[in-house]
């Protein structure tokens, strides 16, 4: 039920929401905080192109010293299709971490499955490039864009064997160097507890009372931390493609100084999962895998084999070659994050079946184009605790290679950068993270390779309370493994607080290689 009558609205909406507050902004405060506290933002919003508005928010370096250096965040906002039913602002945090938000709200606020019309009806959806990233105050390490691309096209593989590792230590290495040498008085003041804190100081400069927020990947954390940090303010928190938050953040067991973050989250157990489900739809879908033909599980083997033992060179559309090494093969069909990427991928694989008996010789990667990399480690490495020996990594790399097969070692890697990164910008949020907030909810796809079912469930279980909505289907978040059911459960939750069953599932609009109509 739509109502189109400004009349009583707020009064309306309290009734069909069952008793979760909505506080629209024009009736919630714009308090500032306390006096020896941050200065409030304040928001001087213009069009942007598109329908969207834009503004920069100005927030503190050091939130010890809240009125002493302050930073720039690049906000954007869409504004709410009914004004007269806009419940308030909803703050999504795409994820990553170092991915543009201005960015990607700008591409993505229009996905019906992610945000449909009923949804953007009722809320400004508004997002914002966190500190370190993009139109942000931001980490840069090099001195230009081409110097940064030069650094990171020639930037090694995931190692996927020993003869890897000290080409990608070194390189790691350098470049924690060069974010020191060139953004050394940003560092320490990267970490997710700030952004969280900064996300507090928009939703008072939008004018909520309380915080809704959807958190994609990453953004969960953001979201937890939050939720943590300021209970009484969370009014919806809605999570997709979940993470384990003191698995991320310190590991769970006593194992952050033993085990690198995705060791520790057993990430390399989803990527596994996710490419057997890769591997079971290419056979079910026939002709329309390229990579189907024969037993794709064996000629999987047999590729993986081959690439081992010497490099394997394949022609492309264009007519250009490239030249994959064992490390870049593993690193290739670990690529399965989005669901409509896997037909390429399968086209890779079957090129590379069929040109694997031929050695050839190793080339760069592709080249670098964006600050995501350095934002990623800033952060990143601000928010975990982390082994910092070498050889730690390259024990681990042996026994989780064991342990799962072609991805156990790469899972290892992830994070390098953070065994060499400096101490005094290490600051992770240490907990509680059990605080009484109103119930989350969780969304996860079956299997997901970044962020797997069972650390969202490790996840949810640190929080206070919440639901857990299962999407069958295979990739990362309902952003890329599309399920117009999970839209109408998460537009439901975020409207009036309704959690689906124990034990929801929802099924995918789309398997990964159906057409698209």
């Amino acid at each position: 039920m739509f109502l189109r009558r400004r009349f009583g609205v707020a009064a309306v909406i309290a009734a069909l929401t069952g008793g979760l507050a909505l506080v629209p902004s024009s009736a919630a405060g714009r308090h500032a905080a306390g006096v020896d506290g941050p200065v409030q933002p304040r928001l001087h919003w213009s069009a942007c192109g598109d329908g969207f508005e834009c503004a920069t928010a100005q927030v503190p370096l050091d939130y010890r010293d809240p009125r002493g250096k302050l930073i720039d965040l690049a906000v954007i906002r869409l504004p709410a299709s009914d004004q007269g039913l806009r419940i308030g602002s909803l703050f999504v945090n795409f994820g990553g971490p170092g991915s543009s938000g201005v960015s990607r709200l700008r591409e993505r606020a229009r996905w019906p499955w992610l945000f449909s019309p009923e949804l953007r009806a009722r809320f400004d959806l508004v997002s914002w490039d966190t500190r370190a990233v993009g139109r942000s105050t931001a980490v840069r390490c090099f001195e230009t864009k081409a110097e940064q691309r030069k650094f990171f096209a020639t930037f090694p593989e995931l190692p996927g064997d020993r003869a890897g590792e000290p080409g990608f230590f070194a390189r790691s290495r350098e470049l924690v160097e060069r974010c020191r040498d060139r953004a050394g008085e940003l560092l320490p003041h990267m970490s997710t507890v700030n952004t969280a804190r900064d996300l507090d100081l928009l939703r008072m400069a939008v004018g909520d009372r309380k915080l809704s927020y959807h958190g994609i990947s990453y953004g969960t954390h953001v979201g937890a931390v939050y939720a943590n940090l300021f209970p009484h303010r969370v009014r919806a928190l809605a999570f997709d493609g979940s993470m384990d938050f003191a698995g991320n953040a310190t590991g769970r067991t006593g194992n952050g100084f033993r085990e690198p973050v995705d060791v520790r989250q057993d990430v390399a157990r989803g990527i596994a999962e996710t490419f057997t489900a890769f591997l079971d739809e290419c056979a079910a879908a026939g002709p329309r895998c390229a990579f189907s033909s024969g037993d794709p599980h064996e000629k999987w083997r047999i590729l993986a084999e081959r690439a081992r033992r010497h490099p394997i060179t394949i022609t492309e559309p264009d007519g250009s070659t490239a030249t994959y090494t064992y490390s870049a093969v593993v690193n290739a069909a670990a690529s399965l994050a989005d669901p409509d990427d896997w037909p390429a991928v399968a086209r890779t694989l079957q090129r590379l079946h069929e040109a694997s008996g031929v050695p050839s010789v190793a080339a760069a990667g592709a080249p670098y184009v964006d600050n995501r990399p350095e934002a990623f480690h800033a952060i990143q490495c601000a928010d975990s605790w982390v082994p910092r020996q070498e050889a730690t990594y390259s024990r681990l790399a042996i026994t989780e290679d064991r342990r799962v097969p072609y991805f156990g070692r790469i899972a290892v890697f992830g994070m390098m950068s953070c065994a060499y990164w400096p101490r005094e910008s290490v600051r992770p949020y240490l907990g509680p993270w059990h605080r009484r907030i109103p119930p989350v909810l969780v969304i996860n796809s079956r299997f997901d390779p970044a962020t797997p079912l069972h650390g969202a469930r490790d996840g949810l279980r640190e929080l206070s309370r919440g639901r857990l909505l299962v999407v069958e289907g295979a990739g990362h978040t309902t952003m890329l493994v599309r399920s117009t059911c999970a839209e109408k459960v998460k537009r439901g939750y975020l409207v009036s607080g309704a959690l689906p069953a124990a034990g929801a599932s929802c099924p995918v609009d789309r398997r990964p290689f159906e057409p698209i109509h």
